[in-house]
């Protein structure tokens, strides 16, 4: 009878194991898929016919197309109805930001672009952020900039705006655009802090020497 006691008694402490084993794994997997996520949403898939070599080239840097060349110019609608150019901001760093309401990493960014934004406004430096769902409706899309505390414009992006700025596979994707109106930097995905006030300092350093001379024209 003891003997029968002891071995079902090792059977439920072995099951309770592997049980807990099994639950521990799962959310490990869930652990790192979240971060996964949070730092790389892949919006849609290569083109049919694409080749591997040139798929995985572009998903490793996204901007690499418009890096160093001129930003791809636009004139969209903000939220309160009123067109919004990039020209409108020639000769000063700008931060354009593709967003999505539903994208969990924008809105980890957003507060963190607003208080830098604050910082180096002294230097002429402005953000503006382009909505990838404006299908969401404006309602929407001014609930969750509320909520994350910004201030900036919020534009209403469409598709045509979207395939010049290289179709946005991925969100967050922002452009770094110094004085001049070249893209300095881009990246896709969520960034530290740390980085995305490194690269607004890069932008804001970019192009100054140029504005200076036509400043003194």
């Amino acid at each position: 009878m003891k003997r029968n006691a002891l071995v079902l008694g090792v059977m439920i402490v072995g099951i309770s194991l592997m049980l807990w084993a099994g639950w521990h794994n799962l959310r490990e997997r869930r652990i790192a898929m979240q971060k996964a996520e949070a730092n790389h949403v892949v919006l849609t898939p290569a083109a049919p016919g694409q080749s591997t070599q040139e798929s995985d080239s572009e998903e490793e840097d996204p901007g690499a197309k418009l890096r160093g060349k001129a930003a791809p110019a636009f004139t969209l609608s903000s939220l309160d109805g009123k067109k919004v150019s990039l020209a409108d901001y020639k000769g000063r760093p700008v931060l354009v930001n593709f967003w999505a309401t539903w994208c969990a990493p924008c809105k980890v960014e957003m507060p963190w672009f607003e208080e830098l934004r604050k910082q180096y406004a002294g230097q002429g430096f402005e953000i503006l952020g382009l909505t990838a769902d404006a299908d969401a409706g404006k309602d929407v899309i001014a609930k969750t900039a509320q909520k994350t505390g910004v201030t900036y414009p919020i534009l209403l992006t469409d598709e045509k705006v979207q395939t010049a700025y290289g179709g946005i596979e991925y969100l967050p994707m922002s452009f770094y655009v110094d004085r001049n109106g070249k893209v300095v930097e881009a990246t896709a995905g969520l960034s530290s802090k740390d980085e995305i006030e490194a690269n607004i300092k890069k932008t804001i350093a970019s192009g100054t020497t140029t504005a200076a001379v036509k400043g003194g024209e």
